[in-house]
């Protein structure tokens, strides 16, 4: 993994950790709030692309609750994975 500066690594956990609570909470209404605004902008430069992240941010935003949850579910594997790839997120062990 990419040595980061700490803050760094901070804000993509943080990140990471908003967009797991917004799959969680999908399934009962819309996500599309501005915390997940935020924690998509900060993955931004961590994500080789965007395709991921602007597929949260459209599926957080579906008032059809089937299609809202696996859009953000799907999005948010994508979003892991690229920050994986590039060297930019491990998951904690527990």
């Amino acid at each position: 993994m990419d040595r980061l500066p700490r803050h760094q690594r901070v804000v993509i956990a943080l990140s990471v950790h908003i967009l797991r609570s917004g799959v969680t909470r999908s399934s009962d209404s819309r996500v599309d709030g501005v915390e997940v605004r935020l924690a998509l902008r900060c993955l931004l430069p961590h994500c080789l692309e965007r395709w991921p992240l602007e597929l949260y941010w459209d599926a957080a935003a579906q008032e059809n609750e089937i299609g809202r949850a696996q859009g953000v579910t799907a999005a948010f594997n994508g979003i892991v994975r690229q920050l994986r790839r590039a060297g930019r997120y491990e998951e904690a062990s527990p």
